[in-house]
Protein backbone atom coordinates (compact mmCIF):
# COMPACT_ATOMS: atom_id res chain seq x y z
CA UNK A 1 0.00 0.00 0.00
CA UNK A 2 1.40 3.42 -1.06
CA UNK A 3 2.26 5.81 1.98
CA UNK A 4 1.48 9.53 1.79
CA UNK A 5 3.34 12.50 3.59
CA UNK A 6 1.37 15.08 5.29
CA UNK A 7 1.95 18.38 6.34
CA UNK A 8 -0.71 21.04 7.76
CA UNK A 9 0.95 24.43 7.57
CA UNK A 10 -0.37 27.71 9.61
CA UNK A 11 -1.60 30.46 7.09
CA UNK A 12 -2.95 33.71 7.74
CA UNK A 13 -6.55 34.71 8.66
CA UNK A 14 -7.21 37.07 4.89
CA UNK A 15 -10.38 39.11 5.91
CA UNK A 16 -13.52 38.67 2.97
CA UNK A 17 -14.10 41.59 1.07
CA UNK A 18 -17.14 41.88 -1.60
CA UNK A 19 -14.40 41.40 -4.26
CA UNK A 20 -14.21 37.94 -3.85
CA UNK A 21 -17.44 37.39 -4.68
CA UNK A 22 -19.24 37.35 -8.38
CA UNK A 23 -20.97 40.54 -9.28
CA UNK A 24 -23.90 40.14 -11.42
CA UNK A 25 -27.41 41.68 -11.88
CA UNK A 26 -29.73 40.62 -8.87
CA UNK A 27 -33.48 41.45 -8.43
CA UNK A 28 -36.50 40.94 -6.77
CA UNK A 29 -36.86 37.56 -8.75
CA UNK A 30 -33.24 36.03 -7.70
CA UNK A 31 -32.72 33.97 -4.92
CA UNK A 32 -29.09 34.41 -3.39
CA UNK A 33 -28.23 30.64 -1.59
CA UNK A 34 -24.99 30.50 0.34
CA UNK A 35 -24.22 26.48 0.44
CA UNK A 36 -21.73 24.98 2.71
CA UNK A 37 -21.27 21.09 3.97
CA UNK A 38 -19.44 19.53 6.80
CA UNK A 39 -17.80 21.91 8.84
CA UNK A 40 -17.39 20.35 12.44
CA UNK A 41 -17.39 22.73 14.22
CA UNK A 42 -15.13 21.44 17.42
CA UNK A 43 -12.89 19.20 15.76
CA UNK A 44 -9.82 19.06 17.41
CA UNK A 45 -11.03 21.78 19.93
CA UNK A 46 -8.39 21.12 22.12
CA UNK A 47 -5.07 20.98 20.00
CA UNK A 48 -3.02 23.53 21.03
CA UNK A 49 -2.39 24.73 17.53
CA UNK A 50 -5.67 24.12 15.56
CA UNK A 51 -8.06 24.26 18.30
CA UNK A 52 -9.66 26.95 16.73
CA UNK A 53 -9.79 26.32 13.32
CA UNK A 54 -13.38 25.14 12.64
CA UNK A 55 -14.69 28.26 14.29
CA UNK A 56 -12.33 30.76 12.47
CA UNK A 57 -13.62 29.54 9.29
CA UNK A 58 -17.31 29.24 10.17
CA UNK A 59 -17.17 32.45 11.01
CA UNK A 60 -15.42 33.32 7.60
CA UNK A 61 -18.50 31.59 5.87
CA UNK A 62 -21.14 33.67 7.93
CA UNK A 63 -19.25 36.41 7.53
CA UNK A 64 -19.27 35.66 3.77
CA UNK A 65 -23.47 35.14 3.63
CA UNK A 66 -23.38 38.81 4.93
CA UNK A 67 -21.42 40.06 2.95
CA UNK A 68 -23.37 38.70 -0.30
CA UNK A 69 -26.67 39.79 1.21
CA UNK A 70 -27.78 36.28 0.39
CA UNK A 71 -31.01 35.13 1.00
CA UNK A 72 -30.59 32.19 3.14
CA UNK A 73 -27.96 29.66 4.35
CA UNK A 74 -27.86 25.93 3.49
CA UNK A 75 -26.06 23.42 4.99
CA UNK A 76 -25.85 20.04 4.43
CA UNK A 77 -25.19 18.45 7.86
CA UNK A 78 -22.46 17.65 9.99
CA UNK A 79 -22.29 21.83 11.18
CA UNK A 80 -20.89 20.20 14.64
CA UNK A 81 -17.84 17.41 14.72
CA UNK A 82 -19.17 15.39 18.04
CA UNK A 83 -23.05 14.23 18.70
CA UNK A 84 -22.42 15.96 21.77
CA UNK A 85 -20.47 19.18 21.27
CA UNK A 86 -18.49 20.78 23.71
CA UNK A 87 -19.60 24.20 25.85
CA UNK A 88 -17.17 25.83 23.23
CA UNK A 89 -18.35 24.46 20.51
CA UNK A 90 -21.75 25.90 20.53
CA UNK A 91 -21.28 28.75 22.26
CA UNK A 92 -18.82 29.61 19.16
CA UNK A 93 -21.76 28.33 16.45
CA UNK A 94 -24.69 30.28 18.68
CA UNK A 95 -21.64 33.34 18.41
CA UNK A 96 -21.39 33.69 15.01
CA UNK A 97 -24.97 33.21 14.09
CA UNK A 98 -25.89 36.09 16.61
CA UNK A 99 -23.36 38.11 15.04
CA UNK A 100 -24.00 37.57 11.23
CA UNK A 101 -28.04 36.54 11.08
CA UNK A 102 -29.47 38.64 13.30
CA UNK A 103 -30.63 41.72 12.16
CA UNK A 104 -33.43 44.66 10.51
CA UNK A 105 -32.71 43.70 7.08
CA UNK A 106 -35.76 42.39 5.47
CA UNK A 107 -36.76 38.40 4.32
CA UNK A 108 -37.42 39.21 0.76
CA UNK A 109 -39.19 35.60 0.31
CA UNK A 110 -41.79 33.80 1.57
CA UNK A 111 -42.57 30.37 2.95
CA UNK A 112 -46.03 28.69 1.30
CA UNK A 113 -45.58 25.01 2.83
CA UNK A 114 -47.27 24.14 5.93
CA UNK A 115 -44.50 24.44 8.32
CA UNK A 116 -46.04 22.18 10.94
CA UNK A 117 -45.32 19.78 8.69
CA UNK A 118 -41.73 21.17 7.57
CA UNK A 119 -40.56 21.49 11.15
CA UNK A 120 -43.25 19.08 13.00
CA UNK A 121 -40.23 17.92 15.29
CA UNK A 122 -39.82 21.90 16.66
CA UNK A 123 -41.70 22.54 19.62
CA UNK A 124 -41.61 25.80 17.58
CA UNK A 125 -42.78 24.52 13.98
CA UNK A 126 -43.03 27.49 11.83
CA UNK A 127 -39.61 29.29 10.16
CA UNK A 128 -37.47 31.24 12.75
CA UNK A 129 -37.55 34.58 10.58
CA UNK A 130 -41.15 34.94 11.26
CA UNK A 131 -41.04 34.10 15.35
CA UNK A 132 -42.83 37.55 16.52
CA UNK A 133 -39.89 37.34 19.48
CA UNK A 134 -36.78 37.00 16.73
CA UNK A 135 -35.11 39.49 14.41
CA UNK A 136 -33.34 37.18 11.81
CA UNK A 137 -32.16 38.81 9.00
CA UNK A 138 -30.46 35.62 7.56
CA UNK A 139 -32.38 32.26 7.85
CA UNK A 140 -30.20 29.68 8.21
CA UNK A 141 -31.64 25.79 7.27
CA UNK A 142 -29.89 22.86 8.16
CA UNK A 143 -30.08 19.14 7.73
CA UNK A 144 -28.35 16.73 10.75
CA UNK A 145 -25.80 14.95 9.54
CA UNK A 146 -23.92 11.36 10.52
CA UNK A 147 -21.60 13.32 13.43
CA UNK A 148 -24.89 15.61 15.11
CA UNK A 149 -27.86 13.24 13.99
CA UNK A 150 -30.79 12.61 16.81
CA UNK A 151 -29.68 10.28 19.59
CA UNK A 152 -31.35 9.06 22.73
CA UNK A 153 -34.71 8.36 23.90
CA UNK A 154 -36.23 11.75 23.11
CA UNK A 155 -34.20 12.03 19.64
CA UNK A 156 -32.68 14.71 20.05
CA UNK A 157 -29.48 16.27 18.44
CA UNK A 158 -27.20 19.68 18.91
CA UNK A 159 -29.58 21.15 16.05
CA UNK A 160 -32.64 20.66 17.99
CA UNK A 161 -31.10 23.26 20.49
CA UNK A 162 -30.27 25.83 17.92
CA UNK A 163 -33.64 25.01 16.61
CA UNK A 164 -35.49 25.63 20.03
CA UNK A 165 -33.19 28.94 20.47
CA UNK A 166 -34.16 30.45 16.60
CA UNK A 167 -30.60 30.96 15.76
CA UNK A 168 -31.48 27.67 12.75
CA UNK A 169 -34.33 26.23 10.68
CA UNK A 170 -33.33 21.96 11.10
CA UNK A 171 -35.61 20.19 8.66
CA UNK A 172 -35.12 16.75 6.48
CA UNK A 173 -35.84 14.70 9.86
CA UNK A 174 -37.55 11.35 9.64
CA UNK A 175 -38.83 9.18 12.80
CA UNK A 176 -39.81 6.04 10.42
CA UNK A 177 -37.37 3.33 9.56
CA UNK A 178 -39.48 1.70 7.31
CA UNK A 179 -40.73 4.34 5.39
CA UNK A 180 -39.63 8.14 4.08
CA UNK A 181 -42.06 10.42 2.91
CA UNK A 182 -40.22 14.09 1.97
CA UNK A 183 -42.30 16.81 2.21
CA UNK A 184 -40.51 20.25 0.55
CA UNK A 185 -39.90 23.56 2.14
CA UNK A 186 -41.22 25.65 -0.54
CA UNK A 187 -40.35 28.58 -1.25
CA UNK A 188 -41.15 31.81 -3.37
CA UNK A 189 -39.36 35.20 -4.35
CA UNK A 190 -40.52 37.18 -6.77
CA UNK A 191 -41.76 34.99 -9.90
CA UNK A 192 -39.18 32.27 -8.62
CA UNK A 193 -40.41 29.49 -6.45
CA UNK A 194 -38.12 26.66 -4.50
CA UNK A 195 -39.10 23.25 -3.38
CA UNK A 196 -36.49 22.65 -0.97
CA UNK A 197 -36.10 18.76 0.43
CA UNK A 198 -33.59 17.37 2.87
CA UNK A 199 -32.90 14.06 4.14
CA UNK A 200 -30.61 14.26 7.47
CA UNK A 201 -28.05 11.68 7.82
CA UNK A 202 -30.01 8.30 7.58
CA UNK A 203 -27.76 4.51 7.76
CA UNK A 204 -26.81 3.85 4.19
CA UNK A 205 -27.63 0.56 4.36
CA UNK A 206 -31.32 1.14 5.73
CA UNK A 207 -31.89 4.13 3.67
CA UNK A 208 -30.34 1.76 0.51
CA UNK A 209 -33.22 -0.56 2.15
CA UNK A 210 -36.10 1.75 1.38
CA UNK A 211 -35.07 3.12 -2.31
CA UNK A 212 -34.89 -0.70 -3.40
CA UNK A 213 -38.47 -0.97 -1.48
CA UNK A 214 -39.75 1.75 -3.06
CA UNK A 215 -40.14 3.44 0.08
CA UNK A 216 -38.89 6.88 -0.46
CA UNK A 217 -41.40 9.07 -1.23
CA UNK A 218 -40.66 12.85 -2.62
CA UNK A 219 -44.12 14.81 -2.67
CA UNK A 220 -44.51 17.11 -5.20
CA UNK A 221 -45.99 21.05 -5.29
CA UNK A 222 -50.33 20.27 -5.95
CA UNK A 223 -50.53 23.38 -8.44
CA UNK A 224 -47.42 24.01 -11.26
CA UNK A 225 -45.31 21.38 -10.52
CA UNK A 226 -42.93 22.45 -13.16
CA UNK A 227 -42.55 25.42 -12.31
CA UNK A 228 -40.76 24.77 -9.23
CA UNK A 229 -37.01 24.82 -8.61
CA UNK A 230 -36.28 21.55 -7.06
CA UNK A 231 -33.38 21.44 -4.97
CA UNK A 232 -32.47 18.23 -2.46
CA UNK A 233 -29.95 18.06 0.15
CA UNK A 234 -28.48 14.73 1.02
CA UNK A 235 -25.88 13.33 3.11
CA UNK A 236 -24.88 10.17 2.64
CA UNK A 237 -22.22 8.45 0.88
CA UNK A 238 -21.58 9.23 -2.12
CA UNK A 239 -18.65 6.90 -3.58
CA UNK A 240 -19.74 3.15 -3.09
CA UNK A 241 -18.14 1.58 0.64
CA UNK A 242 -19.79 -1.80 0.05
CA UNK A 243 -22.76 -3.72 -2.07
CA UNK A 244 -25.36 -0.92 0.27
CA UNK A 245 -23.15 1.39 1.78
CA UNK A 246 -23.87 4.11 -0.30
CA UNK A 247 -26.74 5.96 -2.26
CA UNK A 248 -26.37 5.43 -5.92
CA UNK A 249 -27.19 8.89 -7.92
CA UNK A 250 -29.90 7.48 -10.06
CA UNK A 251 -31.83 6.30 -6.86
CA UNK A 252 -32.92 10.39 -6.88
CA UNK A 253 -36.04 11.26 -8.75
CA UNK A 254 -35.46 12.67 -11.77
CA UNK A 255 -37.44 15.74 -11.27
CA UNK A 256 -34.67 17.64 -9.51
CA UNK A 257 -33.03 20.38 -10.94
CA UNK A 258 -29.91 20.36 -8.12
CA UNK A 259 -28.61 18.24 -5.12
CA UNK A 260 -26.34 19.08 -2.73
CA UNK A 261 -24.27 15.92 -1.47
CA UNK A 262 -23.14 16.22 1.99
CA UNK A 263 -20.57 13.84 4.04
CA UNK A 264 -18.22 13.53 1.39
CA UNK A 265 -15.28 15.88 2.33
CA UNK A 266 -13.72 16.06 -1.01
CA UNK A 267 -14.58 19.46 -2.55
CA UNK A 268 -16.00 18.97 -6.14
CA UNK A 269 -18.38 21.90 -6.04
CA UNK A 270 -18.86 22.46 -9.70
CA UNK A 271 -22.19 21.16 -10.40
CA UNK A 272 -21.87 18.12 -12.56
CA UNK A 273 -24.72 16.71 -14.82
CA UNK A 274 -26.26 13.35 -13.93
CA UNK A 275 -26.56 11.94 -17.25
CA UNK A 276 -28.97 9.04 -16.43
CA UNK A 277 -31.75 11.55 -14.15
CA UNK A 278 -30.58 14.79 -15.69
CA UNK A 279 -29.93 17.17 -12.68
CA UNK A 280 -27.24 18.25 -11.44
CA UNK A 281 -24.72 17.34 -8.56
CA UNK A 282 -22.94 19.51 -6.50
CA UNK A 283 -20.42 17.89 -3.39
CA UNK A 284 -18.89 21.17 -1.52
CA UNK A 285 -17.13 19.33 0.71
CA UNK A 286 -15.82 19.75 4.24
CA UNK A 287 -14.40 23.16 5.12
CA UNK A 288 -11.59 21.66 7.38
CA UNK A 289 -9.42 18.17 7.03
CA UNK A 290 -10.60 15.82 9.01
CA UNK A 291 -8.74 12.92 7.66
CA UNK A 292 -5.33 12.64 6.08
CA UNK A 293 -6.42 11.33 2.56
CA UNK A 294 -5.86 13.17 -1.12
CA UNK A 295 -9.50 14.33 -1.49
CA UNK A 296 -8.66 16.05 1.79
CA UNK A 297 -6.05 18.11 -0.02
CA UNK A 298 -8.09 19.79 -2.76
CA UNK A 299 -9.02 24.01 -2.82
CA UNK A 300 -12.13 23.74 0.09
CA UNK A 301 -14.90 25.50 -1.14
CA UNK A 302 -18.19 26.86 -0.34
CA UNK A 303 -20.95 28.20 -3.04
CA UNK A 304 -23.06 31.30 -3.84
CA UNK A 305 -26.27 29.39 -5.70
CA UNK A 306 -28.97 31.96 -7.55
CA UNK A 307 -32.00 30.87 -8.87
CA UNK A 308 -34.52 32.31 -10.78
CA UNK A 309 -37.26 30.76 -12.42
CA UNK A 310 -35.78 27.40 -13.58
CA UNK A 311 -32.49 28.26 -13.82
CA UNK A 312 -29.19 28.24 -12.03
CA UNK A 313 -25.89 29.90 -11.54
CA UNK A 314 -23.08 28.49 -8.68
CA UNK A 315 -20.08 30.75 -7.85
CA UNK A 316 -17.63 29.00 -5.95
CA UNK A 317 -16.01 30.92 -3.43
CA UNK A 318 -12.61 29.35 -2.23
CA UNK A 319 -12.19 29.92 1.81
CA UNK A 320 -8.73 31.68 3.08
CA UNK A 321 -8.98 30.46 6.43
CA UNK A 322 -8.26 26.70 5.77
CA UNK A 323 -4.46 25.49 6.90
CA UNK A 324 -2.85 24.46 3.36
CA UNK A 325 -2.68 21.08 3.61
CA UNK A 326 0.05 18.86 1.51
CA UNK A 327 -0.03 15.05 0.51
CA UNK A 328 2.41 13.17 -1.60
CA UNK A 329 3.62 9.51 -2.17
CA UNK A 330 7.47 8.85 -1.94
CA UNK A 331 8.58 4.96 -1.85
CA UNK A 332 12.03 4.96 -1.42
CA UNK A 333 12.64 1.69 -4.20
CA UNK A 334 11.73 4.47 -6.43
CA UNK A 335 15.18 5.88 -5.79
CA UNK A 336 17.68 3.31 -6.51
CA UNK A 337 20.55 5.72 -7.39
CA UNK A 338 19.77 7.54 -3.67
CA UNK A 339 19.45 4.88 -1.20
CA UNK A 340 20.04 1.38 -0.93
CA UNK A 341 19.17 -0.97 2.25
CA UNK A 342 22.72 -2.33 2.19
CA UNK A 343 24.10 1.27 2.73
CA UNK A 344 26.04 2.29 5.52
CA UNK A 345 24.08 4.72 7.18
CA UNK A 346 21.25 4.84 5.16
CA UNK A 347 18.49 5.47 7.53
CA UNK A 348 20.14 8.98 8.19
CA UNK A 349 20.05 9.52 4.40
CA UNK A 350 16.60 8.67 4.23
CA UNK A 351 15.48 10.98 7.51
CA UNK A 352 17.59 13.70 5.52
CA UNK A 353 15.24 13.05 2.55
CA UNK A 354 12.27 12.31 4.00
CA UNK A 355 10.11 15.28 4.80
CA UNK A 356 7.07 13.55 3.66
CA UNK A 357 5.23 9.68 4.18
CA UNK A 358 7.21 7.19 2.96
CA UNK A 359 6.85 3.65 1.69
CA UNK A 360 9.60 1.98 2.98
CA UNK A 361 9.26 -1.41 1.67
CA UNK A 362 12.37 -3.76 0.00
CA UNK A 363 14.06 -3.79 3.58
CA UNK A 364 14.43 -0.32 4.61
CA UNK A 365 14.54 0.51 8.04
CA UNK A 366 12.63 3.01 9.70
CA UNK A 367 13.53 5.61 12.44
CA UNK A 368 12.49 7.69 15.44
CA UNK A 369 9.54 9.93 14.04
CA UNK A 370 8.38 11.96 16.74
CA UNK A 371 12.41 13.05 17.18
CA UNK A 372 11.99 13.76 13.47
CA UNK A 373 8.86 15.65 13.39
CA UNK A 374 10.17 17.59 16.48
CA UNK A 375 12.43 19.67 13.69
CA UNK A 376 9.05 21.07 12.12
CA UNK A 377 7.47 22.25 15.23
CA UNK A 378 7.63 25.75 14.04
CA UNK A 379 6.68 25.06 10.44
CA UNK A 380 3.90 22.45 10.60
CA UNK A 381 0.00 22.66 12.68
CA UNK A 382 0.26 19.10 12.96
CA UNK A 383 4.08 17.52 13.50
CA UNK A 384 3.05 14.24 15.34
CA UNK A 385 1.14 13.36 11.83
CA UNK A 386 4.00 14.11 9.46
CA UNK A 387 5.51 10.86 8.88
CA UNK A 388 4.13 7.87 9.00
CA UNK A 389 6.18 4.80 8.08
CA UNK A 390 4.60 1.07 6.82
CA UNK A 391 5.48 -1.71 4.53
CA UNK A 392 3.07 -3.52 1.91
CA UNK A 393 2.13 -6.72 2.78
CA UNK A 394 2.84 -9.22 0.57
CA UNK A 395 -0.36 -11.63 -0.65
CA UNK A 396 0.45 -15.09 0.20
CA UNK A 397 -0.25 -17.64 -2.02
CA UNK A 398 -3.81 -19.12 -1.68
CA UNK A 399 -4.44 -17.35 1.11
CA UNK A 400 -7.63 -14.73 1.16
CA UNK A 401 -7.31 -12.16 4.15
CA UNK A 402 -11.35 -11.75 4.69
CA UNK A 403 -11.35 -9.80 8.12
CA UNK A 404 -11.68 -6.40 8.37
CA UNK A 405 -9.75 -4.15 6.36
CA UNK A 406 -8.76 -2.22 9.53
CA UNK A 407 -5.31 -0.36 7.27
CA UNK A 408 -8.24 0.74 5.08
CA UNK A 409 -10.99 1.60 7.99
CA UNK A 410 -7.62 3.83 9.44
CA UNK A 411 -7.95 6.01 6.43
CA UNK A 412 -10.82 7.69 7.32
CA UNK A 413 -12.08 10.32 9.90
CA UNK A 414 -11.57 8.76 13.32
CA UNK A 415 -15.23 8.59 14.27
CA UNK A 416 -16.38 6.59 11.30
CA UNK A 417 -13.41 4.30 11.96
CA UNK A 418 -14.82 3.53 15.74
CA UNK A 419 -18.65 3.43 14.10
CA UNK A 420 -17.58 0.98 11.39
CA UNK A 421 -15.81 -1.69 13.36
CA UNK A 422 -18.25 -1.36 15.78
CA UNK A 423 -20.73 -2.33 14.04
CA UNK A 424 -18.89 -5.39 12.37
CA UNK A 425 -17.27 -6.92 15.13
CA UNK A 426 -20.59 -6.84 16.92
CA UNK A 427 -21.99 -8.38 13.63
CA UNK A 428 -18.75 -10.91 13.27
CA UNK A 429 -19.57 -11.83 17.02
CA UNK A 430 -22.88 -13.04 16.37
CA UNK A 431 -22.32 -15.09 13.08
CA UNK A 432 -19.40 -17.28 14.66
CA UNK A 433 -21.21 -17.23 18.34
CA UNK A 434 -22.42 -20.65 19.35
CA UNK A 435 -26.31 -21.36 18.22
CA UNK A 436 -27.08 -20.71 22.57
CA UNK A 437 -25.15 -17.59 22.21
CA UNK A 438 -26.92 -16.14 19.05
CA UNK A 439 -29.94 -13.58 18.97
CA UNK A 440 -33.71 -14.07 19.16
CA UNK A 441 -35.37 -10.87 20.30
CA UNK A 442 -32.62 -8.59 19.08
CA UNK A 443 -31.10 -8.46 15.74
CA UNK A 444 -27.32 -7.68 14.87
CA UNK A 445 -27.97 -4.75 13.05
CA UNK A 446 -30.11 -3.28 16.12
CA UNK A 447 -27.42 -4.26 18.74
CA UNK A 448 -24.74 -3.01 16.44
CA UNK A 449 -26.27 0.17 16.13
CA UNK A 450 -26.64 0.20 20.08
CA UNK A 451 -23.52 -0.57 21.11
CA UNK A 452 -22.35 2.17 18.77
CA UNK A 453 -23.95 5.13 19.88
CA UNK A 454 -23.23 3.47 23.33
CA UNK A 455 -19.71 3.80 22.63
CA UNK A 456 -19.57 6.59 19.98
CA UNK A 457 -21.98 8.93 21.24
CA UNK A 458 -21.88 8.39 25.16
CA UNK A 459 -25.80 7.37 25.28
CA UNK A 460 -24.99 5.43 28.05
CA UNK A 461 -28.55 3.86 27.67
CA UNK A 462 -28.77 3.08 24.24
CA UNK A 463 -28.47 -0.81 25.05
CA UNK A 464 -31.23 -1.05 27.36
CA UNK A 465 -33.34 1.49 25.64
CA UNK A 466 -33.27 -1.16 22.60
CA UNK A 467 -33.85 -4.39 24.47
CA UNK A 468 -36.70 -2.22 26.70
CA UNK A 469 -38.37 -1.77 23.32
CA UNK A 470 -37.69 -4.94 21.76
CA UNK A 471 -39.38 -6.74 24.99
CA UNK A 472 -41.93 -4.51 24.96
CA UNK A 473 -42.89 -5.36 20.66
CA UNK A 474 -42.65 -8.74 21.63
CA UNK A 475 -45.15 -8.57 24.69
CA UNK A 476 -47.28 -6.68 22.42
CA UNK A 477 -47.08 -9.22 19.74
CA UNK A 478 -47.81 -12.17 21.94
CA UNK A 479 -50.71 -11.06 23.13
CA UNK A 480 -52.23 -9.87 19.90
CA UNK A 481 -51.75 -13.25 18.76
CA UNK A 482 -52.96 -14.93 22.06
CA UNK A 483 -49.81 -17.33 22.20
CA UNK A 484 -50.17 -20.02 25.26
CA UNK A 485 -48.01 -18.75 28.07
CA UNK A 486 -45.58 -21.51 27.61
CA UNK A 487 -41.79 -21.30 27.14
CA UNK A 488 -41.89 -23.71 24.00
CA UNK A 489 -44.91 -21.66 22.43
CA UNK A 490 -43.67 -17.99 22.90
CA UNK A 491 -39.86 -19.13 21.83
CA UNK A 492 -41.87 -21.03 18.27
CA UNK A 493 -44.02 -17.95 18.08
CA UNK A 494 -40.69 -15.67 18.50
CA UNK A 495 -38.75 -17.49 16.21
CA UNK A 496 -41.23 -17.72 13.33
CA UNK A 497 -42.46 -14.37 13.37
CA UNK A 498 -41.15 -11.69 15.27
CA UNK A 499 -36.89 -11.48 14.83
CA UNK A 500 -36.47 -7.85 13.23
Amino acid sequence: MPKFVISLFPVCIVPLSLTDCFCCRDDEDTFKILIATDIHLGYLEKDAVRGNDTFVTFDEIMKCAKQNEVDFVLLGGDLFHDNKPSRKAMHNCMEALRKYCMGDKPILFEVLSDQAVNFGNSKFPWVNYQDENLNISIPVFSVHGNHDDPTGADGLCALDLLSCAGMLNHFGRSLSVEKLEISPVLLQKGSTQIALYGIGSIPDERLYRMFVNNQVTMLRPREDENSWFNLFVIHQNRSKHGATNYIPEQFLDDFLDLVVWGHEHECKIAPVRNEQQLFYITQPGSSVVTSLSPGEAVKKHIGLLRVKGRKMNLQKIPLHTVRQFLIQDITLMDYPDIFSPEQPNVTHKVQAFCQQKVDYSGGFESFNTMRFSQKFVDRVANPKDLLHFTRQREAKDGMRDEGIDFEALLSRPSSEVLQLRVEDLVKEYFQTAEKNMQLSLLTEQGMGKAVQEFVDKEERDAIEELISYQLEKTQRYLRERHVEASEEKIDEEVSVGLRG
